[in-house]
């Protein structure tokens, strides 16, 4: 599976970049046909709340595209909320196909 990582308005640091794709390439096991995966990092000024790491990825799916984003206050958390949120629409569309 092709992992693009883009940060907007700064520069990621490669261990991030490489927690990323690790966290990634691990959803291979719920869905063998995933064929990429575009993630957006961004700083967002949200005030007093500090949760304003975002996350976003999609994923190509053959028949499907699917979406999540979400905010944390690390990068790192934002990206494990967001794999699991990918990896219950991978099982979803996954059993749908099997009742088609």
């Amino acid at each position: 599976m092709n992992v693009n990582v883009h940060s907007i308005h700064f520069d990621a640091d490669i261990k991030l970049v490489g927690f990323i794709r690790e966290r990634l390439q691990k959803l291979t096991l719920f869905h063998d046909r995933i064929l990429s995966s575009e993630v957006f990092l961004r700083l967002e000024h949200d005030g007093d709340d500090r949760r304003n790491k975002v996350v976003e990825v999609r994923m190509a799916v053959p028949g499907r595209e699917l979406f999540a984003k979400r905010n944390s206050k690390s990068f790192e958390e934002a990206t494990d909320q967001v794999a699991e949120a990918i990896r219950r629409q991978l099982e979803r569309s996954k059993t749908r196909a099997k009742q088609v």
